[in-house]
């Protein structure tokens, strides 16, 4: 294994056609699958103009990004071995992994709903989120009652 470490060029993506929006062009290419991006275009927007038409006097990107942010995750457990025992250990987490997590919670927790369309499960998992309720905020208060019952193995961060 090499011990130079190497950068790794991320690829620059451009803004979505609607919003203007990076964090938008990230979901939809997230919503993506075998690289139909029309139709994960039309799923999200879809979406959104139900948020827009459930939720009256708030703009659709404002109430999406609130969601992701309730959903993001502050901290996480990583497994560490120790004299051989394995021990969960909170780890702060960091924000470009914050958003990954926050985007692919919202998708799982949106693709097991019971609606018969993806536009209407990713929109009431979006209101549920902005309303702090639904199984992408229970992920997250999962992650962070886990971390927070292992804060006593901290010290071994390494």
């Amino acid at each position: 294994m090499s011990r130079k470490t190497r950068k790794t060029d991320r690829h620059d993506i451009s803004p979505d056609l609607r919003y203007d929006n990076l964090l938008v062009e990230r979901f939809i290419n997230c919503v993506m699958r075998d690289g139909k991006k029309s139709i994960a275009r039309n799923i999200f927007y879809t979406a959104m103009d139900q948020v827009e038409s459930k939720l009256d006097g708030v703009k659709p990107l404002d109430a999406f990004i609130a969601a992701l942010e309730n959903i993001k995750p502050m901290v996480e457990v990583r497994s560490r071995r120790v004299g051989g025992a394995n021990y969960q250990i909170p780890i702060e987490v960091r924000p470009s992994r914050r958003q990954a997590l926050g985007i692919r919670w919202l998708l799982e927790a949106a693709s097991k709903r019971g609606e018969k369309k993806m536009s209407a499960r990713l929109a009431n998992e979006i209101l549920d989120a902005y309303n702090k309720t639904g199984s992408a905020i229970k992920k997250r208060e999962d992650t962070h009652r886990m971390a927070e019952a292992n804060k006593a193995f901290a010290h071994y961060r390494w």
